[in-house]
């Protein structure tokens, strides 16, 4: 059989640990003895304390008389033991007396002597052997950190194009070029058009940035280098920078082609962000993309395409025309991309006759490529979970639902008082979006806990892009009904709004600080915000305004959310028969769909 030993470090292990074992168990079996000089040899002798003398060459081993401790001794080479005897002054009496013994040679003595000798250095260099193989192995990789860790995709053998990519069509048409430059260069150069050097793709989470680059790689038929920012940087220094010129090297020798770079930002930021340590290295590593990408030796057909969620943090040498030329935005897709993505991932998938896609994709706003995704893979495993041999509508609205707020707790004992308050709070919320137009229309009511919540109403809304004044302040009385409903119908409020309330602070502040909604303030933003690009989170302010005109924001915001409240409570207050009514279907039902809903008002 064939063994390798870089790949059984065991069986090495095991070796080594064996050969120290004998090692230490030959070391153990010999008794070192006290050593004396051959002159107390003799006066020993003289004082009749011997037993006998072995002598082991020029070795002398002695026994002593009732005395089990061993004594050795060293007497001259090449002089008999006798002769030294006599020279130290024994007399011949003495000496005849003397019970001398001498040891026989064997073979296996020589043996070991060679073996305690050498084995050190056996075990030393086997050590030594075992650590370079392992070292040069494809697994460890110690001594080849300098090299790029890019994957390698040749290009003819496609497994995504184009045709699996959805919801981005501005984003394709952009990318469609590079692929066109790729395939018929000679096109582009007769006119004087150069490559462009570098494609930043920025987008929210889940919008199929990599998706993308994987689709161009599939189109354009060309080798295709996938790495991630974070491959770049290591413990040691210089490795990211060596990374970047042997991925880059690999490059020109395979081109055209295309280097893709998932989550640029990684070693992208801004430089001087940090002193020392692995800023300094990170710098050192950007440096080198920027070199590559845009230095002397760059006349070769590689284009570099990149991906992040937060080119906001990017270092604008990064960003700058002649290192990324393009930025193609890939953002959360609207009703009809929807519609799209869900036809790509529902695509060999036996449907029911009542699945509706533009409806699904209705019902989903501001879910992105891996929301529908995971929504149709939900829907999926809810059909074969209730023994379906097709995925039907109620297992997508039930896997909206489950993307959107969780799953469903039905385990979850909740008190009958506690289910008549949530009864109430959540037909508050329903009964205000259905008084008011510019409310979203109510989609389902249920009292069912999903998640943390122990009610939900999912509306039904429309796509637009912006939002309006009155928008906003319905909103506001629909976000408020719930507490109202509470204070109505039972004279008390609970903790269950507290949410509510949190989003409509937010969103009476928002009004007032960054949309200029207020009258007593005017078209004005107050406070300079820190935010991350498309994630829309806020990560700090900075106060540009006075403590005056900080009182004034407090009072319009205060202000816009006690007209909301007056509202809701006016509207619920003229309809209370309503609200109880739709409150007790409910209890009784747990959950009503827009249908049912809707039929109450038509009594």
């Amino acid at each position: 059989m064939d063994i390798k030993w870089s790949r059984t470090p065991l069986l090495v292990v095991s070796l080594l640990t064996l050969f120290a074992l004998v090692y230490v168990y030959l070391v153990s079996k010999v008794e070192t003895p006290e050593s004396i000089d051959i002159s107390q040899v003799a006066k020993l002798i003289t004082q009749g304390k011997i037993e006998y003398i072995t002598v082991d060459q020029d070795d002398l081993s002695i026994k002593l008389k009732d005395n089990p401790k061993k004594v050795a001794s060293h007497k001259e080479t090449g002089v008999g033991l006798v002769e030294t005897l006599e020279a130290l002054g024994l007399n011949q009496e003495q000496r005849a007396n003397l019970d001398i013994r001498i040891k026989p040679r064997s073979v296996l003595d020589g043996w070991v002597n060679i073996l305690a000798t050498l084995l050190p250095v056996v075990l030393f260099g086997g050590f030594l052997f075992f650590i370079l193989r392992q070292a040069q192995g494809a697994g460890n990789q110690a001594l080849s950190f300098g090299k790029s860790r890019a994957k390698m995709f040749t290009g003819d053998k496609p497994t995504v194009t184009f045709n699996d990519v959805a919801g981005v069509d501005e984003a394709k048409q952009e990318l469609a070029e590079i692929v066109e430059f790729l395939r018929e260069p000679e096109k582009f150069i007769s006119l004087g058009a150069r490559i462009p050097k570098g494609v930043l793709m920025v987008g929210p989470p889940g919008c199929g940035k990599t998706l993308t680059a994987k689709a161009i790689s599939g189109e354009a038929g060309v080798p295709f280098f996938s790495i991630s920012g974070s491959e770049f940087v290591e413990m040691f220094v210089g490795v990211g920078a060596s990374r970047v010129r042997d991925l880059f090297d690999q490059a020109k020798r395979n081109s055209p082609c295309i280097i893709f770079m998932d989550e640029i930002d990684a070693v992208g930021r801004h430089r001087g962000a940090g002193l020392g340590g692995s800023h300094d290295e990170r710098e050192q590593t950007l440096n080198q993309i920027l070199v590559e990408m845009d230095g002397f030796d760059t006349d070769t057909n590689v284009i570099v395409v990149a991906a992040t969620n937060r080119p906001d943090i990017l270092d604008p040498a990064l960003l700058r025309p002649g290192r990324f030329d393009r930025r193609v935005v890939l953002d959360r897709p609207d009703r009809k991309g929807r519609e799209q993505i869900l036809g790509i991932h529902t695509k060999g998938k036996p449907l029911g006759n009542d699945v509706d896609l533009k409806i699904i994709a209705q019902q989903s706003p501001g879910f992105v490529g891996a929301d529908i995704e995971s929504l149709v893979n939900e829907a999926a495993i809810l059909a074969a979970r209730r023994g379906l041999k097709q995925i039907t509508m109620s297992e997508f609205q039930e896997a909206i639902e489950k993307v959107i707020a969780g799953p469903e707790r039905k385990s979850r004992i909740i008190p009958k008082k506690e289910r008549v308050i949530i009864a109430h709070h959540e037909a508050g919320h329903a009964l205000i979006m259905k008084s008011l137009a510019e409310c979203d229309k109510v989609q389902k009511v249920s009292i069912v806990a999903r998640g943390m919540a122990g009610g939900y109403v999912i509306p039904l809304p429309d796509e637009r892009y912006l939002k309006n004044q009155k928008k906003f302040e319905a909103d506001l009385v629909a976000i408020l009904g719930g507490r109202v409903a509470e204070e109505i119908i039972f004279n008390d409020v609970t903790n269950g709004a507290s949410d509510d309330l949190n989003r409509a602070t937010k969103i009476a502040r928002a009004m007032v600080m960054q949309y200029g909604m207020s009258v007593e303030l005017g078209p004005l933003t107050f406070g300079e915000k820190d935010e991350l690009v498309f994630l829309g989170k806020e990560i700090g302010e900075q106060r540009n305004y006075s403590e005056a005109i900080a009182r004034q924001i407090d009072r319009e915001v205060r202000k816009i959310v006690d007209t909301a409240y007056y509202k809701a409570r006016q509207i619920l207050t003229d309809q209370r028969s309503k609200l109880e009514e739709i409150a007790e279907r409910l209890l009784k039902e747990e959950t009503l769909d827009a249908k049912t809903f809707n039929a109450i008002f038509t009594n």
